[in-house]
């Protein structure tokens, strides 16, 4: 999904990252280094934060997201008939 909230966070810590590296002193490879580092190290921080970790498996579903999860672990929880028709209604509004 193109510009979901992870990806705008994404960005928008990369471009505050990169507004706030100091290149006033960066004449010396070992400031330059420093410098270097330290933006990529904000880069890296801002991808664990606003990245997720997906296993697609063959059952894998395009569609699936959190709300479903969270929808059918409650029914899973509850065996409760309206909690089965929340999730089969999450399920078809999700699709």
């Amino acid at each position: 999904m193109k510009n979901n909230e992870e990806e705008v966070s994404f960005i928008k810590v990369v471009i505050h990252a990169i507004k706030s590296v100091d290149i006033s002193d960066i004449s010396d490879p070992i400031k330059l280094e420093e410098t270097t580092n330290s933006l990529v190290s904000k880069i890296e921080y801002a991808w664990r934060m606003n990245s997720k970790r997906v296993n697609i498996t063959k059952h894998s579903k395009s569609w699936w997201n959190e709300e479903c999860r969270c929808a059918l672990n409650k029914y899973k929880a509850s065996r409760n008939l309206e909690n089965w028709k929340r999730f089969k209604s999450t399920v078809k509004t999700t699709k």
